[in-house]
């Protein structure tokens, strides 16, 4: 069984790997990853007794505590601030005090003092010792410094250590907790509220209790609660939040309001046709808070190196302070120094939390454009991707059809009576036409259209290709439009004409792709030739194949990864098998259908093809930005690793403690900042 733990108080990267590591050593619990960005355990566990003591381990581990609920907690750092504020205190003059050549011992206590004031909290997590990985992690290692620093009267340097790491730290868990707030912001889709109308009065209620077929009042400016369809009035919806699209979307009487849209208009009154737990809000929050849970491989790489990397160190540390002097004739308090810096230098926070926090920064961008994704190791798909595929009804084109043109009698009755139990694009066209009767046994037969029985007659509606594979006889219409045929027990009674547009941004979207790094764009879909080469005539496409059913979509994919990495772009409804064939699968508009969430690993939330380029860009600059942290972290460790040990062995100059400290917590600082230009496409 799977549990998601929300928690709070774990601000530390090393601290997070080190509760994965006893969480997994509890018998019957497995898979156990400690979040400290999004503050939250993930785990397996076999057994009620098993999630109780791993529910202990959690709670017993330094300050975390569980999260029950309610509004997140404003990160003062008011304890940092203060430690801070008293180190520095103490720390000025004594500098001074040193300069004028002042009482050695008075100098010393001043920095003594200064030290713990910015330090006691460093040291207090050291003396909680939980085995082996203590001795580790950046506290055991900052205490260290500072005490070899004071024992060879370097006081300044014991002082600097623990106040440089303390305003590291802030600076640190400041940068995160922004990242934080910014997936935060998107809880502000929520409406903690409803106004529940029964008979002639309306009644205030919490949001989560709302059920399909509960009627609510929305005002001017009310969030919409839960997903609903409009039942009276007509009126205005600001979908910005929802989407990123800063525009207005006009909607009428049957049409759907998605919860997080904001009322625009006056008081409309509007029916509801799912809980809120089953919204496209709660959809969108699901995916981006679990985007963390599918690691990309550079996540996997740092967290297997730093288990490997930091005993390696550690052991070149000791010996480092051991084997030189017994070659200068035992001269060890020389070399501790160089030891004790390589130690500190050596700390991989810088890796641990930059990695993924450029990510996690990375999904909540996207997440404010309209794009949301499944996990980390999609984006690093996204970046590599250099063909686009896309379905043509509803991803190309807009996907609203209209009834243009009608042959034969009943068509339009029976049409409407199957096809409102279907979800392909097309059946929009008959939402409000009035149903002959009500359509039974209704099966969808793939690429072609649908069966039923209507007044316990069998009706077939659908496609040429569908009259001709039940033997009914039928001649092809001669039109640019979706033509769909109607029959009732073997015998053909008319069709229907249904169009279709491409939409306003196809051409711009397609044309970016490219600046993008797309290099080859090819359309796949079930229409005829004519209408498709019609309808997407002046688009630049190198490839357009039509009249595919979903099976021949998939061998066409197939054989497109020939030119690279392929992107699908569809519906996430009838596509399945296509977008299991491709590298990376999206699907356009996808709030209202579980489908697509399902079968995609993008989903596009504005509707909107231009959020797709703006997608790819930034999957390609998160991407970047984590090998920009991995080659100067590592680059910048190495180089002061060995410029400690060469200082030392030739005497030509001194490496200070404090230079330490910067290649550990400045190093951190640095490659934390350029995660956050993540944010920033």
């Amino acid at each position: 069984m799977q549990k998601i733990i929300k928690i709070r108080n774990l601000d530390c990267a090393a601290c997070a790997a080190e509760l994965s590591e006893e969480l997994n050593a509890i018998e019957g619990v497995s898979d156990a990853v400690a979040d400290f960005i999004n503050q939250r355990v993930s785990l397996d566990y076999a057994s009620d007794e098993a999630l109780q003591k791993a529910l202990y381990a959690i709670t017993h581990f330094e300050e975390v505590e569980l999260d029950e609920g309610g509004a997140p907690k404003k990160e003062r750092h008011l304890k940092e601030l203060v430690s801070i504020a008293v180190s520095a205190a103490f720390f000025l003059p004594a500098l001074i005090l040193q300069l004028l050549g002042q009482n050695q011992w008075l100098v010393f206590s001043l920095f003594l003092a200064s030290a713990l004031a910015a330090g006691w909290s460093v040291v207090w997590n050291v003396l909680h010792f939980r085995g082996l990985a203590t001795l580790l992690d950046e506290n055991f290692l900052m205490t260290l410094a500072c005490i070899g620093a004071f024992s060879i009267m370097q006081p300044m340097e014991g002082a600097a250590v623990m106040l440089l790491y303390q305003i590291g730290e802030l600076l640190q868990n400041i940068a995160v907790g922004s990242s934080r707030g910014a997936i935060a912001g998107l809880m502000a889709l929520k409406s903690d509220t409803a106004l529940l109308v029964e008979g002639e009065e309306t009644r205030e209620v919490d949001a989560e209790s709302l059920q399909a077929g509960d009627l609510i009042l929305l005002r001017r400016g009310d969030k919409v609660p839960a997903d609903c369809v409009l039942f009276e009035g007509e009126t205005a919806l600001d979908t910005k939040s929802l989407t990123g699209e800063a525009a207005l979307r006009e909607v009428q009487r049957g049409d759907e309001l998605l919860a997080g849209c904001v009322n625009a208009g006056g008081a409309v009154k509007a029916k509801v046709l799912r809980p809120a737990s089953g919204s496209a809000v709660a959809r969108i929050l699901d995916m981006v808070e679990n985007s963390s849970a599918k690691k990309a491989k550079p996540e996997k790489f740092i967290t297997k190196f730093a288990r490997i990397y930091t005993p390696v160190v550690v052991l070149l540390a000791v010996l480092i302070a051991v084997v030189p002097p017994l070659f200068q004739n035992f001269q060890f308090t020389a070399w501790l120094v160089p030891a004790i810096q390589f130690l500190v230098i050596s700390c991989p926070c810088a890796l641990i939390i930059s990695v993924p926090l450029t990510y996690f920064s990375g999904v909540g961008t996207l997440a404010r454009h309209g794009v949301l994704t499944k996990g980390a190791v999609y984006l690093d798909e996204l970046s590599k991707v250099q063909v686009a595929v896309f379905d043509k009804t509803g991803t190309l084109t807009e996907g609203r059809f209209s009834v243009t043109r009608v042959c034969g009698e009943r068509v339009l009755a029976l049409a409407a009576a199957v096809e409102r139990n279907s979800s392909h694009p097309l059946a929009q066209a008959f939402a409000g036409i009035p149903a002959e009767a009500v359509a039974e046994n209704v099966r969808e037969l793939a690429g072609m259209g649908l069966s039923a029985t209507v007044n316990g007659k069998e009706v077939l509606v659908g496609s040429l290709r569908l009259m001709q594979s039940h033997g009914i006889a039928a001649e092809g219409v001669e039109s640019l439009a979706s033509v769909v045929y109607v029959a009732e027990e073997g015998k053909l009674l008319g069709y229907a004409e249904i169009e279709d547009r491409v939409r306003a941004e196809a051409l711009p979207a397609l044309e970016a792709l490219n600046k993008a790094g797309i290099k080859y764009r090819a359309v796949l879909t079930g229409d005829t030739e004519e209408r498709t080469k019609a309808l997407l005539n002046g688009l630049p496409l190198e490839e357009v194949h039509a009249g595919l059913l979903p099976e021949q979509k998939q061998l066409q994919a197939e054989r497109l990864k020939e030119h690279g990495k392929l992107l699908y772009v569809g519906d996430g409804i009838n596509d399945t098998p296509v977008m299991a064939a491709s590298d990376v699968s999206v699907a356009m508009g996808g709030l209202g259908s579980h489908a697509a969430i399902e079968a995609s690993d993008f989903v596009l939330a504005s509707d909107s093809l231009s959020a797709l380029p703006t997608a790819i860009k930034g999957a390609k600059k998160t991407r970047k930005i984590v090998k920009e942290n991995i080659v100067f972290s590592i680059a910048v460790k190495v180089a002061l690793m060995a410029a400690s040990v060469v200082a030392t062995a030739t005497g030509l100059f001194a490496l200070p403690i404090w230079a330490a400290v910067f290649g550990d917590v400045g190093v951190m600082l640095l490659a934390v900042l350029n995660s956050l230009r993540m944010r920033r496409i």
